[in-house]
């Protein structure tokens, strides 16, 4: 429920930031921070570091994004993967012609992708649910034909690549994969943090406002066209950033189809594993998109089994696809949902009453 005070709205709604007291949850992000500052860099191997932890960082970045748009404000998106693209080449065009600071163009790059997520989410102010999915699929089918069929945007390259030079930033090399990581986590900690405490503020209770019910948020005054254009802006944003991340810490090489209609979907079922409403919950569903291909891959060879990569590949989509309807069914709020009650249990053991 929301209701208006001192020309403020406000909310009764507990959310998963809310479930426990803000201090506790200062202690709990410091504590993280300091273990992925310090404890990772130190003791994981390069491995690691260039293979599970900065796809890690980079996917929940864009899922933060998405969840923002999807689980806040509840206008439905199957298109981020033109926004990471947007991202990714207008970052890089700016690198080649203008050749800026790397952070600069990385910030561009969700400046440019704001851009677009603002034009393609004014529909977004006369449809809603299926319909907005399928203009925002629209979204990803133009992008993906723009970057393959328009040659300035890859500077006339023939084979349709790109690829990002050596990196650095404020005068430091960003080569090996602790440099790399460490540059990704800088963004990830501190775009994570303001979307954090934005979703708290105003704003984010005006986008629950129209995720829960519209009609009746415009008629306690949010106005519903600053609230769906700020999350679209907002979403693509931080999606675009990760989307220049993703291109040149990740790949450093990279074609249209590396944002194809599969990074939207894999974006998508992040949140929906990890929680809509929670940005803890696009951590925890980046995590299990990135874990179980290793661990499906891994497994079987721990065993002793033999089997055959066509197999192992069936057998991993087989197994997202059920643990997707698992938690549709069995936890809709996903991940996040299951860490709270585990957090709630924990706080109150051993005395339960």
């Amino acid at each position: 429920m929301f209701y208006r005070e001192n020309g403020q709205f406000k909310s009764t709604y507990r959310s998963d930031q809310q479930i426990f007291p803000i201090r506790q949850d200062r202690w709990f992000i410091g504590a993280l921070l300091l273990v992925a500052f310090v404890a990772v860099p130190l003791s994981a191997s390069d491995y690691f570091l260039q293979a599970i932890f900065i796809p890690f960082l980079i996917l929940s970045l864009a899922a933060i994004g998405l969840n923002i748009l999807v689980g806040y404000c509840g206008q439905i998106s199957i298109g981020s993967g033109a926004f990471m693209a947007v991202g990714a080449y207008a970052a890089w065009n700016f690198g080649v012609r203008l050749d800026l600071p790397l952070v600069i163009q990385i910030l561009l790059g969700g400046v440019f992708a704001t851009l677009a997520g603002v034009v393609f989410g004014v529909p977004s102010l006369r449809i809603r649910g299926l319909y907005l999915a399928v203009t925002t699929l629209a979204a990803q089918f133009f992008m993906d034909w723009a970057f393959l069929r328009i040659p300035y945007f890859t500077n006339y390259s023939s084979s349709g690549n790109v690829s990002v030079p050596a990196l650095e930033a404020f005068g430091l090399p960003v080569v090996s994969p602790v440099q790399k990581y460490l540059f990704v986590l800088c963004f990830v900690a501190v775009i994570g943090l303001l979307a954090k405490n934005l979703v708290r503020g105003a704003i984010g209770r005006q986008w629950m406002a129209i995720r829960d019910m519209d009609v009746a948020a415009a008629v306690i005054g949010i106005r519903p066209v600053y609230a769906k254009l700020t999350a679209f802006a907002v979403s693509s944003f931080i999606i675009g950033v990760a989307g220049a991340l993703w291109a040149y810490i990740h790949l450093g090489s990279w074609e249209p189809l590396a944002f194809d209609l599969n990074r939207s979907l894999q974006l998508l079922f992040i949140i929906i594993i990890g929680g809509l409403g929670s940005i803890i919950g696009s951590f925890f569903g980046a995590a299990f998109m990135v874990l179980v291909p290793v661990l499906l891959t891994n497994v079987p060879h721990w065993l002793g089994l033999s089997i055959p990569v066509d197999v192992a590949s069936h057998i991993e989509h087989m197994v997202f696809g059920f643990l997707i309807v698992f938690f549709l069914i069995a936890e809709p709020h996903g991940l996040a949902r299951l860490w709270s009650i585990a957090k709630e249990k924990l706080r109150i053991w051993p005395f339960p009453h």
